[in-house]
Parts: structure tokens; C-alpha cells; sequence
């Protein structure tokens, strides 16, 4: 009779250790899965962040450009017509220091003719002074023509204003030093002017190449995953999943 007993739940006892151990295969392999599942999307959004801390700021790209034109695009991956900036930054500087240069030289030249050639001193005059000495012949015709305009507050001092030139032709010549050494400062401005332009346009031009950059990071950061599920007592089914950083 004992004999029977065991031969009956033997069967039975082998049975319910085989469903055990398909039971825990089954569980160790869901879980693998889970555990490669969530390794893989944690990759993705690795990528993801990657790719969102490389994107540049349109800010900084407008700071460098003002600070040197060309470092703008430089920043933004585009020297390439960043460079042209920079050659021209180099050229407006260049003429603004030569055109300093000529009209400090043309202004010490018309100033010591003024002196040499026109009795003038050159102690407490500003510039209106030596505009007008290459205007007029001498100091009383100036303060006749400023008493006849009725500018009693534009007359000159004899003693400290006195000037006379002794022909025409030392006036003309005069009137000329000065003119260029003027034209020299006015190229000196437009010098400027370049500087300023230069600068704003290689900033705009900086921000779009930025917006280019980083429209590229956006367009790189869409991801697709393909995956299949198999949840307890369902059948088994294809996942599609689309990711992107807006």
C-alpha cells in the first residue's frame, strides 16, 4: 500500500517542480527584459541630454560678435563667413588709425604756419578760432563782419586772438592745411561708423548661423525604438516609440 502511495505522488510531486522551475525562467526572463528595456531608455535620454547641453546661445554669439567680428560665427560653428568679418574689423581699424595719424600731422602743420606765418598764438584757442583764421585776412576784419551780423559774443580779444596774414595766398594756403587735416577726422568718423556696422551685422549674422546649429540638434535628437511585449495571459505585441526634445 505505501509503495502505491509513492508511486502515485511521485508524478504529481515532479510535475509541480518542473511548473515551479518554468515559472521562475519566466520570471527571470521578464525581468532581464525590464531591466534592458529601462538601460536602454536611460541611453536614450542620455543622448538626449547630450544633445540639449550642445546647443549655443544666441546671447553669447551676439557678445563675441560685438567684441571681434568673425568670433560669433566662430562660436557657431560657421568661420567660414565669419572670417570676412574679421578681415574687415582689421581694415576699419587700420584706417581709423591712419586717418588719427594724418590729421594730427596736418593739424600740428597748420597750426605752427598759423603761428609762424599768421602772428597767431596757440594758447587757449579752440577750434572755431582756427576755422575762422583761414576765413579771414586779419582779426579786425573778423570782428567787423561779427559787429555788423550783430555777434557781439563771437568778437575776438586784439591782445589774445591777434592774427594777420600778409597775402591772400598765405590764407588759401592755410585754408587748405587745415581743410585736409578736417577730412582726415570726418574719415576717422565714417572709420567708426564701419566699426559699429561691422560689428552689428556679424552679430545677426552670428544668431542666424546659432539658429541653424541648433535647428540641426533638434532635427539629430528624434529617436525611434522598436520593441515587443509579452504581459502574462495576452498576447504578444510590436511597440513603436518616437522620441524627440522640443
Amino acid at each position: 500500500m505505501k509503495k502505491l502511495l509513492v508511486i502515485l505522488i511521485l508524478p504529481i510531486f515532479v510535475l509541480a517542480q518542473s511548473e515551479n522551475t518554468s515559472s521562475l525562467i519566466e520570471l527571470k526572463s521578464q525581468i532581464t527584459s525590464q531591466i534592458h528595456n529601462d538601460e536602454s531608455m536611460d541611453t536614450q535620454e542620455n543622448i538626449l541630454d547630450q544633445a540639449a547641453m550642445h546647443k549655443k546661445s544666441p546671447g553669447l554669439a551676439i557678445l563675441y560678435s560685438l567684441m571681434l567680428p568673425g568670433m560669433g560665427e566662430l562660436y557657431a560653428g560657421g568661420y567660414n563667413s565669419g572670417i570676412y568679418f574679421t578681415i574687415a574689423d582689421a581694415v576699419a581699424w587700420s584706417t581709423l588709425a591712419g586717418m588719427k595719424i594724418y590729421g594730427n600731422w596736418k593739424e600740428d602743420n597748420y597750426r605752427s604756419f598759423a603761428v609762424s606765418q599768421g602772428g597767431a598764438t596757440l594758447d587757449g584757442k579752440d577750434d572755431d578760432y582756427f576755422a575762422n583764421i583761414g576765413i579771414y585776412s586779419d582779426i579786425y576784419q573778423y570782428n567787423n563782419d561779427q559787429m555788423l551780423n550783430r555777434n557781439y559774443d563771437e568778437i575776438y580779444d586784439v591782445e589774445t586772438h591777434y592774427w594777420k596774414w600778409d597775402s591772400q595766398a598765405e590764407r588759401k594756403e592755410y585754408r587748405n592745411m587745415w581743410t585736409s587735416s578736417e577730412n582726415a577726422y570726418n574719415n576717422v568718423r565714417f572709420a567708426v561708423g564701419a566699426l559699429i556696422v561691422n560689428r552689428i551685422v556679424s552679430a545677426i549674422n552670428a544668431v542666424r548661423l546659432v539658429s541653424a546649429y541648433n535647428k540641426r540638434i533638434d532635427e539629430q535628437s528624434w529617436n525611434v525604438s522598436v520593441g515587443m511585449t509579452n504581459p502574462e495571459s495576452q498576447p504578444t505585441t510590436l511597440n513603436l516609440n518616437f522620441t524627440t526634445r522640443f
